[in-house]
């Protein structure tokens, strides 16, 4: 079970997808996401917050209950997709869409420009084409910060032109790796 770490809902706990289907990012993970975030986007408040691969949700609800929006969350996993609107629900957040979509279908849709996007893809799974898309397509704001996160023992991340690299942070299995729109 996860939870919420600061905002309007902070320390509320979500439901999280049954099965190992889904791997949610740690409350560490998140809180050094969010601290990050802060600096890089400086502050969350009024941003457009688009999370890819959503997965439990926490990361994007996370970012609503500290006061980022609109917020989308994309989940392919109609399942995990459910549990999200549930916490949606029960917390009683607003300015929050979850679309139940594969992350290349919603990127073939007519574009929006978000402020902050986080990423975190099945480890396995190459992020190269969904980060060109992004760039190529219209998806980021002027100076939008993007987060992936990817598995330690993987490669670095390479960020296609338009996409500069800020850093890196590393916690146990996890890095998070932090790029900027030019």
């Amino acid at each position: 079970m996860a939870r919420l770490i600061s905002g309007s809902s902070g320390g509320r706990r979500l439901a999280t997808p049954a099965g190992r289907g889904t791997r949610p990012t740690s409350d560490r993970v998140r809180e050094g996401l969010f601290s990050s975030l802060d600096s890089l986007a400086g502050g969350l408040a009024g941003s457009s917050f688009l999370d890819l691969y959503a997965g439990s949700g926490a990361v994007g609800l996370e970012a609503a209950s500290r006061g980022a929006g609109p917020v989308v969350l994309v989940e392919r996993e109609p399942k995990a997709a459910q549990v999200i609107r549930a916490n949606l629900q029960a917390l009683a957040i607003s300015g929050v869409e979850v679309v139940a979509t594969s992350v290349e279908r919603y990127l073939a849709g007519a574009a929006q420009p978000f402020d902050v996007v986080f990423l975190d893809p099945p480890y396995a799974d190459p992020v190269d084409t969904v980060l060109a898309w992004l760039v190529r397509d219209g998806w980021l704001a002027a100076s939008a910060a993007v987060c992936v996160e990817r598995a330690t023992r993987g490669e670095p991340l390479a960020w296609p032109e338009g996409l500069g690299a800020v850093r890196s942070r590393r916690y146990g299995d996890t890095t998070l790796w932090y790029g900027r729109a030019s």
